[in-house]
């Protein structure tokens, strides 16, 4: 029966997963369909609106073109005009003289003859009429101005669309997601030179497979990239995978997208718990600062249980009631407490840790969630931490079980905390320059809690974080020098 039940269960839950990518792809379907109505509405519009400009060029260039005839012909008419006056004035000095000329014949004094003849000689020597050319100064042909668009037409005839790049191909096997880092790397189906850049767009998901187009994230778009791997770096990997495609572009048009690549990313995520931090802490999501008027509010709604009580209350303790309670009692008096919201049961994570510049007292490690509510970090059997303490002067030590051991090295602005929960460590880093400055060796038995502990200052969290290739390196290294002089439960007290 119990078999039946659990096969059943695997086939409910099989074919649940089955349906959700179903709809998932029914919604890309749908998604496709209302994107081709778009696209094809812009294209067409694109396309009217080539054609007009191509229309107004060739209205423009026609009427340049025009003007230019009507130039040439006026020009021509005004020589011709000019030329035919002149001549019509030659030709009627000219009768002039003719008509002298022959009366000149009539005379009979030989002297007035002569004189006649001289006159006229003179006249005609000097006659506009014989220094004419009697050639048109311009020609009637404008054969110079003719026009033969039959090229032109021949390629207005061959405008197709323009070539389109085709999609590349992402190179699954040769991305590399490390150090919060995601290098992509992509190909294209054939050689074509007349790619310019490529672009690159990725966004987070939890969800594995096809990109879900429903309650996803937006794009972030990457642009002008000249080669066929990109690295995307500084993420903060607080979704389970990262979607990332690309697509080509020549000068002109881009091309489709690639097939969208679903990319995991590992890192431990979360947040810090509110619920059970201490009411002198204000904590909002991975920011913790200390509070000296927290709980003001509910030591006057408490009032009568607090005379109840023997004595007047520590300014330094606080009493809470169960409304103020999470799923755990909150920490009280001395132990400013608060823990993350996320266990871990397995497996190697990271995260950082950064203190304001005036935080007095401060301490950072892991607990089992046994830790009582009045208890301190590092205090505990089942707890592990370093703590910084700038009262009076800087002091950096690790704590485990009331055994305090003090580091001999500088207080980084910043700490990274390396947790193998395998392997039984738990080492802290200076998280710039990723230098060891203490491992604690164990065997952890239960589920381990981020912990931290803030006196006079602030802390900020950073999680979303993968092991550093820098802190993997330096781990390893530890790992080979058995018997390390580093390890708290090596050192005699």
């Amino acid at each position: 029966m119990d078999e039946q039940r659990e096969t059943l269960q695997r086939i409910v839950s099989t074919l649940a997963n089955k349906n959700d990518e179903i709809q998932n792809f029914i919604d890309i379907l749908n998604h496709t369909i209302k994107n081709v109505q778009v696209n094809s509405s812009s294209a067409i519009s694109e396309l009217d609106e080539e054609f007009d400009r191509l229309y107004s060029v060739l209205y423009e260039m026609s009427g340049t073109m025009a003007n230019t005839i009507r130039q040439e012909a006026a020009h021509k008419i005004q020589a011709l005009q000019d030329q035919l006056s002149q001549c019509r004035n030659a030709l009627e000095s000219s009768e002039e003289l003719l008509e002298l000329a022959t009366q000149s014949l009539d005379i009979k004094d030989p002297v007035e003859f002569l004189k006649a003849g001289r006159e006229i000689k003179d006249r005609v020597t000097v006659a506009s009429v014989f220094r004419l050319s009697l050639k048109p100064e311009v020609s009637d042909s404008m054969t110079h101005l003719m026009v033969d668009f039959s090229m032109e037409r021949h390629m207005l005839q061959a405008i197709k669309f323009l070539p389109v790049p085709r999609a590349p191909e992402i190179d699954v096997a040769a991305c590399v997601v490390a150090d919060n880092c995601i290098t992509v790397s992509w190909g294209m189906p054939e050689e074509d030179s007349r790619i310019d850049h490529f672009v690159l767009e990725y966004r987070k998901t939890n969800f594995g497979g096809l990109p879900r187009v429903k309650d996803e994230q937006h794009w972030e778009v990457i642009d002008n990239i000249k080669a066929t791997e990109y690295t995307i770096s500084g993420l903060k990997f607080d979704k389970k995978y990262v979607n990332v495609r690309v697509k080509a572009c020549n000068k002109a048009v881009a091309g489709e997208y690639s097939d969208p690549a679903t990319l995991e990313t590992k890192a431990f995520v979360f947040s810090l718990d509110s619920t059970s931090s201490h009411l002198n802490l204000k904590v909002e999501d991975t920011y913790v600062e200390w509070d000296p008027t927290g709980g003001k509010g509910q030591l006057k709604i408490k009032g009568k249980e607090n005379k109840s009580r023997s004595g007047a209350l520590s300014p330094k303790r606080t009493s809470v009631g169960p409304a103020a309670r999470g799923s755990r009692d909150r920490f009280v008096g001395e132990s400013y407490t608060v823990l993350g919201d996320t266990t871990i049961e397995s497996g190697q994570h990271y995260w950082e840790v950064k203190a304001q510049k005036d935080c007095k007292s401060y301490s950072v490690g892991v607990t089992y969630r046994n830790l009582g509510k009045f208890d301190q970090l590092g205090k505990t059997s089942s707890s592990w931490c370093i703590h910084i303490n700038n009262w009076l002067q800087t002091i950096l030590s690790a704590k485990h079980s009331n055994k305090t051991k003090t580091l001999d090295t500088p207080v980084p602005d910043r700490v990274g905390v390396y947790c193998d929960f395998d392997g039984g460590q738990l080492s802290f880093y200076n998280a710039n320059s990723k230098e060891l400055l203490y491992t604690f060796r164990t065997k952890f038995t239960q589920p381990l809690l981020p912990g931290f502990m803030t006196w006079c200052g602030g802390l900020t969290v950073s999680t979303g974080l993968q092991v550093p290739s820098a802190v993997s390196m330096v781990q390893k290294s530890e790992n080979r020098l058995s018997g390390s002089t580093n390890s708290l439960n090596n050192i005699a007290y």
